[in-house]
């Protein structure tokens, strides 16, 4: 153990600079906001200087009573996973109070607030080692949250943040109840005594061992998937995220898509393997159906989205359905490669959010079908777009590449079959995100653009430097992954073996051809009810006006 609480100075650093900019003049609320993320994504480089990747378990662990009369700690502690995954957030921090100086223009201070106390919950969720801790993170995530998108949001914000509340309370109230019941089960196998009942360290040495009954694991597996499946999101309850991109605005965007999300796939690999084992391997094959469902729904349902940003929201249902497919096949290749997608995931598709609102701050529009033809007038801004959607569409040597490919070969190990339908939709991907990036790139410049005249001007300096650090990143882990893959080694082995991996998950056919068959009829449902000379849903939230400094 270290002398400094680094963990708890990255933690909570960003607490103090939202107490400091709410006592400071508004004018100063930029800066010093921008200055606390900083130096919050340095602390974190700290930590990881201060990780020895090679060791196993948790390392600059920080342990305090907090509620003794039930064994409730404030107890933090990190890994090579934790660890990436806190880096991962405080770099899209940064990056996403930098490419807020120009659009939110409206309670700016309490927009820095709101994004600082964002960045405590979400750190201190991939840092917490007591399950009461860790709920408590879990909901302080939401509040803020519901603010960047209530305040902030586009002209349908109302709708977003209460079914956003709505669907992930109900998953995390479930997911306390699963929490309690775990601690009265250990308490009472305990004697009665609190102490270890909350510590996820005991909790998980315990269910290695004499193990939790069956019927608990059944329950509160089932309790914990529906928090983690909401938040990832999972088909079927993933109809929140379209929504909440769309209004949210661009830094919420790029928050949500890039370390919301992850919450729900860290969740899964921290407590659900390693605390229900057995119940894993009883849920497995539902939830690769599951995910094989979300890979193809949300690629086909991304391919026909008119609106932009929606287009990049649903591809992140298809790319998560790979996170969740290679946790649950129990295969080293395939647990690297879900964490290592999760990373990337967050480098590619925040960026892919930033460049949606780029072209929006221009032109209060994201409809697929009034663009065209932006090579000829931002080249600068095309050619990094194009560098993303090739990142995003798995292009060799970039980093959207390696994680799907891990996820795929430790599934082709276990299930050829899964993997190969797996497989055939990165196809479908590749031709979404390409058949995008030609109607709104290439071409002769539309009537709309050349009508926007002297308001669409290339990338300026700072949204450069937000996308910068971004591409170098896709570039490094790209070309060298065992970068992020050595971080990864000792986590993975300790998951695996919590939930006795190595046992081939058997998945029948006829669930496949179920959930197969639900897609076509999810999809064919959503046809049915367009009407002819009546946009969409889809196509009405294309065009939204700017409330509120918010931006697209």
């Amino acid at each position: 153990m270290t002398t400094v609480p680094w963990l708890t100075l990255v933690t909570f650093l960003p607490l103090v600079g939202a107490i400091v900019i709410g006592f400071s003049p508004v004018r100063w609320a930029r800066q010093l906001a921008l200055g606390t993320a900083l130096a919050t994504w340095v602390v974190s480089l700290l930590v990881a200087a201060n990780l020895h990747a090679a060791a196993s378990g948790f390392q600059m662990v920080e342990r305090l009573d907090w509620i003794p009369a039930f064994g409730i700690q404030y107890k933090l502690g990190v890994d090579g996973l934790s660890l990436a995954l806190v880096v991962l957030t405080t770099t899209l921090t940064w990056i996403s109070i930098l490419a807020s100086f120009g659009p939110i223009q409206v309670r700016v201070k309490e927009y820095m607030i709101s994004f600082l106390i964002l960045e405590v919950g979400m750190t201190g969720v991939f840092l917490a080692l007591d399950t009461f801790l860790f709920y408590i993170f879990w909901e302080v995530v939401l509040v803020p949250m519901y603010l960047i998108i209530g305040i902030w949001g586009g002209s349908n914000r109302i709708y977003a943040t209460i079914k956003f509340v709505l669907y992930t309370l109900v998953g995390s109230l479930l997911m306390l109840v699963a929490i309690l019941a775990t601690a009265f089960a250990y308490q009472g196998a305990h004697g009665g005594a609190w102490t270890g009942a909350f510590d996820y360290e005991a909790l998980r040495a315990y269910a290695g061992t004499t193990g939790f009954a069956d019927g608990l694991q059944l329950l509160a597996f089932a309790a914990f998937f529906l928090a983690f499946a909401i938040k990832v999101p999972m088909f079927p309850f993933h109809t929140w995220l379209p929504d909440a991109h769309v209004e949210a605005p661009t830094a919420g965007s790029v928050i949500l898509a890039g370390v919301l999300l992850k919450l729900g796939g860290y969740g899964f690999i921290r407590f659900s393997l390693s605390l229900y084992p057995d119940a894993s391997h009883t849920y497995a094959p539902l939830i690769i159906v599951l995910s094989l469902i979300a890979i193809i729904y949300g690629a086909i349902v991304a391919m026909v989205q008119p609106d932009l940003k929606k287009l990049v929201a649903y591809s992140s249902v298809s790319h998560m359905g790979f996170v969740t497919l290679g946790i649950f096949v129990f295969q080293t290749q395939a647990l690297q490669g879900a964490i290592l997608q999760m990373v990337n995931h967050g480098l590619i598709t925040g960026a892919l959010f930033l460049l949606v609102g780029v072209i929006y701050e221009r032109t209060h529009d994201r409809t697929i079908a009034k663009m065209g033809g932006l090579a000829a007038l931002t080249p600068v801004y095309a050619a990094v777009f194009g560098f993303f959607v090739l990142a995003s569409a798995g292009l060799p040597a970039l980093s959207g590449f390696v994680g799907e490919f891990l996820a795929l070969l430790g599934t082709f190990i276990v299930n050829p079959w899964v993997a190969a339908i797996a497989t055939f939709v990165m196809i479908l991907s590749a031709a979404y995100l390409l058949w995008m990036f030609q109607r709104v790139v290439l071409g002769e410049p539309s009537a709309f653009l050349l009508g926007l005249k002297h308001r669409l001007v290339d990338m300026t300096p700072i949204e450069i430097l937000t996308l910068a650090p971004l591409a170098a990143l896709v570039v490094v882990f790209g070309l060298f992954p065992g970068i992020l893959l050595d971080l990864f080694t000792s986590p993975v082995t300790a998951a695996l073996k919590d939930v006795g991996g190595g046992t081939a998950i058997t998945v029948d056919p006829l669930l496949v051809a179920i959930g197969l068959g639900l897609v076509v009829a999810v999809i064919a449902a959503r046809l049915f009810t367009l009407r002819p000379g009546r946009p969409s849903d889809d196509e009405s939230a294309g065009a939204l006006t700017p409330v509120e400094g918010a931006a697209g």
